[in-house]
Parts: C-alpha cells; sequence; structure tokens
C-alpha cells in the first residue's frame, strides 16, 4: 500500500518535532547561523542569517502545520517543513526514535549553533525537495499575517467543539473529508488523520459536511482529539521522508486502522467489512463501507 502514503508532516509530527527542539532552543542564543542557499520553496528573508544571529530563542510554538520561534528581537522565525524538512540535532537522543542522527546532511540549507547554559548544540535544516520555507515576521504582525490569519481552532486546543465544525460545515454540500482538510475549518489536519478519526467516529468520508448531526459532530470531535494526542505520542507517522528533530522515526503508521489499508479486514469487532480507498479531491482516502456511514 506504500504507493498511497503522502509524505507530507502533519500535525502530530510538526508537535513532534518542536516537542524535540524545545528543550535544546528555548532560552538558547543562536550563534553562527549559515544560510547555504538563497531559498527553498521562497526566498529566505533578507538579511535572514544576520537577524537570527545573536537572538533569544524565548519560546517554541506551533500553529497548525508551523513552528514558530518566539525571539527576543521582537520577531518570530516561522517555518514550515513542507513534504520533506527536517530539523537535526547533534548530541543525545530526546526520544525513543529508531535512528541515530545525521550530522551534515545532503540537502542541509541552513546550519546553527544553540547555545543554552554554556552547552552548545548544533541545529541543521534539511530540505531534499524544498517544499518547505521560512520566514522572519514582527511578533505582534504573527495573528494578521497571511499564513494565520485565516486558520481555523487548533484541534488539540481545549476550547475545539462540536460547536466549531458545526459552523464550519453550515450548508456544505462537499463531502465531510474534503471539508475537514480544509484549514479554514480546523488547522493543521491532513489527510492521515482525518481517514483515521471519521473511521474512530463511524462517519463515511463521502457523507456531505452539512449533514453531520449534532451526536455525531461531538463524535468527531473526540475522534479527532484523540487520534491526534495518541499520534503525538507514538512520534508521529513515518511515511516516507518525514523524520524527527532527532533524524528519527515515529511509529504511528503501526496503529493505523484503515489508511493504506486497501483491501484489508476492518479492525472494528464482528465487522464484515473490507477497507476501501476511493479518491476526494485528488487525495486518497481509506474507510470501511460497512461500519462508516453516510
Amino acid at each position: 500500500m506504500l504507493a498511497y502514503l503522502w509524505p507530507m508532516p502533519e500535525l502530530p509530527e510538526v508537535e513532534t518535532v518542536r516537542r524535540g527542539l524545545e528543550p535544546v532552543l528555548q532560552g538558547a542564543r543562536l550563534l553562527q547561523v549559515r544560510q547555504n542557499r538563497p531559498d527553498l520553496r521562497f526566498p529566505f528573508p533578507e538579511r535572514f542569517g544576520e537577524r537570527l544571529e545573536g537572538a533569544v530563542v524565548e519560546r517554541l510554538d506551533r500553529r497548525a502545520k508551523y513552528l514558530l520561534f518566539g525571539l527576543s528581537t521582537g520577531e518570530t522565525w516561522i517555518t514550515h517543513l513542507g513534504m520533506t524538512g527536517r530539523f537535526t540535532l547533534d548530541g543525545a537522543a530526546l526520544g525513543e526514535f529508531e535512528d541515530a542522527p545525521p550530522t551534515l546532511g545532503k540537502h542541509e540549507h541552513l546550519s546553527l549553533v544553540a547555545e543554552r547554559s554554556a552547552e552548545r548544540r548544533r541545529i541543521g535544516f534539511a530540505d531534499a525537495r524544498r517544499f518547505g520555507f521560512m520566514g522572519l515576521i514582527a511578533t505582534p504582525e504573527v495573528p494578521a499575517h497571511a499564513w494565520f490569519r485565516d486558520l481555523g481552532p487548533e484541534p488539540l486546543s481545549n476550547r475545539f467543539s462540536a460547536a466549531d465544525l458545526k459552523a464550519g460545515f453550515e450548508g456544505r454540500t462537499t463531502p465531510v473529508k474534503s471539508a475537514l482538510l480544509d484549514q479554514r475549518i480546523v488547522a493543521g489536519l491532513g489527510n492521515i488523520y482525518v481517514c483515521e478519526a471519521l473511521y474512530r467516529s463511524g462517519i463515511s468520508p463521502l457523507t456531505p459536511a452539512g449533514k453531520v448531526s449534532g451526536p455525531r459532530l461531538e463524535k468527531l470531535v473526540a475522534a479527532i482529539r484523540q487520534v491526534l494526542i495518541e499520534a503525538v505520542e507514538a512520534g508521529g507517522s513515518t511515511l516516507k521522508d518525514f523524520a524527527n528533530a532527532e533524524g528519527g522515526q515515529g511509529y504511528f503508521q503501526h496503529r493505523f486502522d484503515v489508511y493504506g489499508r486497501e483491501g484489508e479486514a476492518c479492525h472494528t469487532l464482528a465487522c464484515p467489512g473490507i477497507v476501501r480507498r476511493i479518491v476526494l479531491a485528488g487525495r486518497s482516502s481509506f474507510y470501511c463501507p460497512a461500519c462508516q456511514r453516510r
């Protein structure tokens, strides 16, 4: 089934990277910043290395699939991993992952030293396909920036609720699977975890979004939150290119109930269904037609 797997890091993978970087970068001063090419998907910000050099990272956040490094200079360093973007750290592993971290990667485009409590760690950013990008934005302007202003609620936030989905789905005839991938409705959801959440909530991906009832919305919200929490705890899902901050791999792909399992038996006890693959809006969707109902 690997031909169907899409390597774009989703929210759990980005959160895994954030958690791996936080103990090293939060409170650290950035030194010896080296930019090895002028662009990724977009050009690097003007004087990028110069503006990072000497700054202290005051906090590390995530918004949707973006990493946000709040700097002492009053700017926020934004990173989107794209399809193959990855941070690497030299030194001891920060988590229980499979592989040792690489050091000077073939496609490393940015490197720096983080100094914290007299300890120095080398950090690199590599992006083989260069679909990722970075920005530097004045911190007060981040919420209104084009990358963030239209994003929906964070699905791991306690404020994310069935009311949010109801408002976002109102009047929509598009399939619920496609609606959940709309970042204006929920921020950070991607193909893999939407498939898994719809399976857990018993909702067919073909159901018109506006037809999902109140009780089913409550169940869907709970399923979205739970599948994301489990994926973060497992370190994300390694498909083709994703690696966490230590260069290792996540394990949630071993827990998939439907994603990538076309033609296999449904995991629901006593369900006779066979997992089916369909294409919605150009993306492979996996579901059990026996226990996921419209």
